[in-house]
């Protein structure tokens, strides 16, 4: 009776094994992808960046300066408005350093703002425009500010 129940506990050991790694595994699958936004952090370069998935993937456009319709070209985005899901700040630290998204094109209708403490938004989702509407593939402009009153988490 004792060796049969040393047996019961060694495959009960063993089957533990092979359920752990598999819970593991699935942790850190997810854990990857919530860390792409840092894993392609480029540093301070003086850029906004916008992407089209959530977590950085499929970058949409970066800018050095502001960009009043995210649609059309000369700006740093063009055919990028109602697209981003996902924002990062690499602007310098200072003066305008704060980048400010807004709902319409020529800085109109809501924002929500991105310090450059914060590097990035890894799912717009999350975020709302000060007019209410959700921030997800709802970008059409923006600009770089000294302040704001409204932050993006």
């Amino acid at each position: 009776m004792r060796r049969f129940g040393t047996s019961l506990a060694a495959l009960g050991l063993a089957v533990a094994g092979l359920v752990a790694p598999a819970a593991v595994a699935e942790a850190s699958a997810t854990g990857t992808a919530s860390n792409h936004c840092n894993d392609i952090w480029p540093g301070r370069n003086g850029y906004v960046y916008a992407y089209d998935g959530a977590y950085c993937y499929t970058q949409l456009g970066r800018a050095a300066g502001d960009d009043a319709d995210w649609n059309a070209a000369g700006g740093g985005f063009e055919n990028a408005g109602d697209k981003a899901s996902s924002v990062l700040n690499a602007g310098y630290t200072g003066s305008y350093s704060i980048v400010q998204f807004h709902y319409l094109t020529g800085y109109a209708g809501g924002y929500n703002c991105l310090k450059a403490e914060e590097f990035f938004v890894d799912d717009l989702s999350r975020n709302t425009f000060s007019s209410g509407y959700t921030m997800n593939n709802n970008i059409r402009s923006h600009r770089w500010v000294n302040g704001c009153d409204r932050w993006m988490s």
